[in-house]
C-alpha cells in the first residue's frame, strides 16, 4: 500500500487533500503533518514514501524554503507543492525548485485526482491556466536554494526561526538545547550559505519567498549574533 504524506496546517484543505488522495488510490495510508517540523517526523518515520503533498505556507516554511530542503534531503520523494498562489510565475518556480505540480487551492477536486495520478506515473502536472513558460531561477535564487539544501534538518530549522525573527534564546528552548549549541548552529549555517552575520542569514533566506521584494531585514540578535 502506497504512503502518502500532507503538510497543511488548515485542517479543511488537509482533508480534501486526504480525500482525492482516496479517491486516486484508495489502498493508500495517508499520514498528515500540521508544520513543517512535524513533517519532517514523518518523513523519518516513513523515508520511503511515495509522494508528498506540501503546502507552501505553512508553520516553519516560508515561501519555496521547505520544498528546497525537503528535495535536497530526500530527492526520490515526488512533492506536489498546494497553494493560495494563482501566479503562473510562482507555480513555474515551485517546478524549477523540484516540485513535480502545484496545485492552485481553488483547484477542484477531481483535478486534484489528476494531479496525484500523474505524478505517481512519474510526469509533471500544472492546471491548464498555468501552463507554460519557462521554469528558471535568477542565478541567486539558485545559489541559495543549493546551499539551503544542504543544511541538515536541524540547522534549517534554526535558519527558519532566524527568519521568523526569534533571539538566541529563544531557539534555544524550542529546540530544548543550549544557546551554545545555537550559535553552533549558526557558526555552520554562516558557512553553508556563504555570510557573515544574521541579518545576512535572513536575508538569504529571503530569496526563497514568493515575493522576495517584500521581505524586510530582520533586526540584529540583542548578543550580535
Amino acid at each position: 500500500m502506497p504512503d502518502i504524506l500532507i503538510a497543511d496546517d488548515h485542517p479543511l484543505f488537509r482533508d480534501a487533500l486526504q480525500r482525492a488522495v482516496l479517491a486516486a488510490l484508495p489502498q493508500a495510508q495517508v499520514r498528515s503533518a500540521e508544520s513543517v517540523h512535524g513533517l519532517y517526523a514523518l518523513i523519518e518515520q516513513y523515508p520511503d514514501a511515495d509522494l508528498l503533498l506540501l503546502d507552501l505556507h505553512m508553520p516553519g516554511a516560508r515561501g519555496y524554503s521547505a520544498l528546497v530542503h525537503i528535495r535536497g534531503q530526500y530527492p526520490g520523494l515526488p512533492i506536489i507543492v498546494v497553494s493560495g498562489h494563482e501566479e503562473a510565475q510562482v507555480a513555474r518556480r515551485a517546478l524549477a525548485h523540484g516540485a513535480a505540480a502545484y496545485i492552485p487551492k481553488s483547484t477542484a477536486g477531481e483535478e486534484i485526482v489528476h494531479a496525484i495520478r500523474a505524478v505517481l506515473d512519474g510526469d509533471v502536472w500544472l492546471p491548464p491556466q498555468l501552463v507554460g513558460g519557462r521554469a528558471e531561477l535568477k542565478p541567486d535564487e539558485a545559489d541559495i536554494a543549493a546551499r539551503v539544501a544542504a543544511l541538515t534538518p536541524q540547522q534549517f530549522r534554526v535558519l527558519t526561526m532566524i527568519a521568523e525573527g526569534l533571539l538566541n534564546k529563544q531557539i534555544a528552548w524550542e529546540l530544548g538545547v543550549s544557546e551554545a549549541t545555537v550559535k553552533a548552529h549558526m557558526t555552520a549555517i554562516m558557512r553553508k550559505l556563504g555570510v557573515n552575520n544574521r541579518t545576512q542569514v535572513a536575508l538569504a533566506a529571503s530569496q526563497l519567498a514568493v515575493e522576495p521584494g517584500a521581505m524586510q531585514p530582520l533586526p540584529v540578535d540583542e548578543e550580535g549574533e
